[in-house]
C-alpha cells in the first residue's frame, strides 16, 4: 500500500512538468472540462436513481383512495438519518449548496473540500427519498463544482483555472440532471456570476454538453417531462402572460422572504435536537395532509402538464383526504402554495440537505395552472391552455426566485421541449424577474454573502476587490514604540526605520494611537527636548481603525472617507496587526484585474 502511494507522489510530479512541456494551459483545461462533465454527469444519474429507487420503494404499497400514514414517519426517519450523516461523518455545513460554491469563489480562491464530491449526494438522496420537500439540484450542483475544483487542486491549476472548473461543474450538473446543456451553461453565467468571455464560454460548453450527452446515453433522448403542444399560442394572450409574470415574481418574492425569515428565527436554534423536533413535525405534518408535498413534487408537475383520461388533473389529489373531491383541486393546490416554502424549510432546518430548483419547478408549475384555471372557470380573456400557463409559470417562478431569467427561459424550454412556447417564455420570465428586483436586488442563493460584501458579480471592479482579502494586503514592517518613551529614544527608533509612520502599543498590544514623521522632524534633532517630551505627548489618533475580517470593499469605504494613505489593521478583539496603504491596495488589484481579465 505504502508502494502504491509513494508511486503517486512520484509520478504525478512527473506528470505535471512533462504537461507544461507538450500541453499548452487552455488546451489542458478544455481536457479537464471533458472529464468534469462526465463525472458530474455520473453523479447526477448516481442521485437520480438513487432517489428513485428508496422513494418507489418505500411508496409503492401505498392507497390511491385514502390518505397514508406513513406519510408521518417516512420524512421523519429520512430527515434523522441525513442529519446524522453529515453531523457524524461529514461534520461540516453541506447545506446551501449553490450560496456554498458562491462563497468558495469569492473567497476561498474556488477550494471545495474533498467531501463535497460525494457527501451531498448521500445526503440528499437520503432526505428527498424519504419525502423531504427540497430538490436534488443544488447538492449535485455543489457535488458537480467540488470534482472540478478538486480536478484543479490535483493539477496545482492557478485560481482563475480552478474558478472555470467550478463553473463546469456546474454546468455539467444541471446539464445532466435535467438534460439541458444551454440550461447547463446560461445558469453558470447568470447564477453564478461567470464572466462572459471566450476563454471562459468553451470550457463551460464542452462540460455541458459532454455531461448532456452522457445522460442521452443512459436514460434516452425524451426530456425530462412529457409536455405536447396542442395549444398554440395567440398573440391576444400577451397581458395574461404578462399579469402571470407579475404573479410568479410575486410569489416568488413569498417563497424567499419567507425562507429567509424562517431561517432567520431558527439559526439562534443551536440545539439539533430541537430543530430537528421542530422541522420532522412540521414536514411530516403538511406531507400527511398534502402528500403533493413528498420529495421533489415531479410527479405532480407532469400530471398538470398532461391531462388526459389516464391520468387527468384530478389525480394529484390521490394518497390525501382530498380524494375524489375534484371540485376541490384549486384549493389543494392553494394550500400547497401557501406550505410549499415551509416544508422546505421544515426539511432543511431539522437536518435535512435539499435545494430550491425543483421547489420552484413545482410551485411555478402550480402558479401557472392555477392561474389559468381560475382565468376559465371565470371565462376571462377566452381560452387559456392549463398546460401551457403551467409551463409559463415553471420559468417564472425559476426566474423570480434565482434571478436568472435566461435560465428559467431555456430550463424550462429544454425540460419539456416546449420550444413553441419561447415568446410566451420569455415575457414571463423577464416580468417575473423585473417584479421581484423591485423588492430585491439578489437571488435567494446570493443575499447572504451580499450583505456580507462577499459576493463576486460581473462587474468587474467589485469582483476584483470581492476577490481580494484584507489579510493578504497587511504591512507589518512598522517599528512600534510604546507612550512612555521620550522623545530620544524615539529619535533612535525613526534612525532605524524606512517607514513614517510608528504606531504606538499599550501593554496589551493594542493601538493607543500613531507618530507621523512629519509631525516631530522639526524637533527631532534638538537634544534639548529629548527627555521633555514623550510619545504619548506626540502621538494622534489614526483616522478609522481597519478590522481584518472587513471587506474591501469597506476598507476601500474607510480609505475614502478618510483620504488617509495608511490605515492600522486590528483583530476582532483589537489588538494591532500591521498597517494597510493604498499602494498596496493597487499593486494587488492592478495584478488580479489582469488575471480575472485575461484572455
Amino acid at each position: 500500500m505504502s508502494h502504491t502511494i509513494s508511486d503517486t507522489h512520484v509520478t504525478l510530479p512527473r506528470f505535471l512538468r512533462w504537461r507544461q512541456k507538450h500541453i499548452s494551459d487552455r488546451t489542458f483545461l478544455l481536457i479537464l472540462s471533458v472529464f468534469v462533465g462526465l463525472f458530474s454527469a455520473c453523479a447526477a444519474l448516481l442521485l437520480k436513481f438513487l432517489i428513485r429507487l428508496i422513494e418507489h420503494g418505500l411508496t409503492r404499497g401505498f392507497h390511491t383512495t385514502e390518505a397514508n400514514y406513513l406519510y408521518l414517519i417516512f420524512p421523519v426517519v429520512g430527515i434523522f438519518l441525513s442529519g446524522v450523516f453529515i453531523r457524524r461523518v461529514v461534520r461540516d455545513d453541506i447545506s446551501h449548496g449553490v450560496t456554498r460554491i458562491l462563497y468558495a469563489i469569492s473567497r476561498r480562491q474556488a477550494k471545495i473540500r474533498r467531501h463535497n464530491m460525494w457527501s451531498s449526494l448521500v445526503a440528499s438522496s437520503i432526505t428527498i427519498g424519504f419525502g423531504g420537500s427540497v430538490g436534488a439540484e443544488a447538492p449535485i450542483v455543489l457535488t458537480g463544482s467540488a470534482i472540478g475544483s478538486n480536478l484543479g487542486s490535483l493539477f496545482s491549476l492557478d485560481q482563475r483555472s480552478m474558478m472555470l472548473l467550478v463553473g463546469c461543474g456546474a454546468a455539467g450538473a444541471v446539464a445532466g440532471i435535467f438534460k439541458a446543456p444551454i440550461a447547463g451553461v446560461v445558469f453558470t453565467l447568470e447564477v453564478l456570476m461567470f464572466d462572459l468571455t471566450m476563454s471562459s464560454l468553451l470550457p463551460l460548453l464542452i462540460s455541458s454538453v459532454t455531461a448532456a450527452t452522457v445522460s442521452y446515453i443512459a436514460s434516452g433522448l425524451n426530456p425530462m417531462f412529457r409536455f405536447t403542444l396542442e395549444n398554440e399560442f395567440l398573440l391576444q394572450r400577451i397581458p395574461y402572460v404578462i399579469l402571470l409574470g407579475v404573479i410568479c415574481g410575486l410569489v416568488s418574492l413569498y417563497f424567499s422572504e419567507t425562507m429567509n425569515w424562517i431561517e432567520e428565527k431558527f439559526r439562534r436554534v443551536t440545539n439539533h435536537y430541537v430543530r430537528f423536533l421542530v422541522g420532522a413535525a412540521t414536514l411530516s405534518l403538511l406531507i400527511f395532509l398534502l402528500p403533493s408535498l413528498y420529495g421533489e413534487g415531479y410527479d405532480t408537475i407532469n400530471i398538470l402538464l398532461n391531462d388526459n383520461a389516464s391520468v387527468p388533473w384530478e389525480s394529484v389529489l390521490h394518497n390525501s383526504f382530498f380524494y375524489g373531491k375534484s371540485g376541490m383541486l384549486l384549493v389543494y393546490l392553494g394550500l400547497i402554495l401557501l406550505t410549499k416554502v415551509f416544508a422546505t424549510v421544515a426539511t432543511n432546518i431539522g437536518g435535512g440537505c435539499g435545494g430550491i430548483f425543483a421547489p420552484s419547478l413545482f410551485l411555478g408549475c402550480i402558479t401557472g395552472f392555477v392561474f389559468s384555471h381560475i382565468c376559465n372557470l371565470l371565462h376571462v380573456g377566452g381560452y387559456m391552455p392549463e398546460q401551457n400557463f403551467a409551463l409559463f409559470g415553471m420559468a417564472g417562478l425559476m426566474s423570480g426566485v434565482m434571478h436568472a431569467p435566461l435560465t428559467g427561459i431555456f430550463l424550462i424550454a429544454e425540460l419539456t421541449g416546449g420550444y413553441g412556447l419561447f415568446l410566451p417564455l420569455m415575457i414571463v420570465s423577464a416580468v417575473s424577474y423585473l417584479t421581484i428586483r423591485i423588492f430585491q436586488p439578489h437571488s435567494i442563493y446570493s443575499m447572504r454573502l451580499a450583505r456580507k460584501g462577499e459576493l463576486i458579480t460581473h462587474h468587474k471592479d467589485r469582483s476584483v476587490l470581492t476577490l481580494m482579502k484584507t489579510e493578504n494586503v497587511i504591512e507589518n514592517d512598522f517599528l512600534t514604540v510604546s507612550p512612555d518613551m521620550d522623545l530620544g529614544k524615539l529619535t533612535g527608533i525613526v534612525s532605524r526605520s524606512s517607514r513614517n509612520l510608528f504606531p504606538v502599543l499599550g501593554a496589551d498590544k493594542k493601538l493607543v494611537g500613531v507618530v507621523s514623521l512629519d509631525n516631530i522632524r522639526k524637533i527631532m534633532f534638538r537634544t534639548e527636548l529629548y527627555h521633555r517630551y514623550t510619545v504619548e505627548n506626540l502621538m494622534t489618533p489614526p483616522p478609522t481603525r481597519i478590522i481584518n475580517s472587513d471587506s474591501m470593499d469597506v476598507v476601500m469605504h474607510k480609505f475614502d472617507e478618510t483620504k488617509a494613505w495608511n490605515l492600522p489593521v486590528e483583530d476582532e478583539d483589537g489588538v494591532y496587526l500591521g498597517f494597510v496603504s493604498r499602494s498596496k491596495i493597487f499593486g494587488e488589484y492592478r495584478k488580479l484585474l489582469v488575471n480575472f481579465s485575461d484572455e
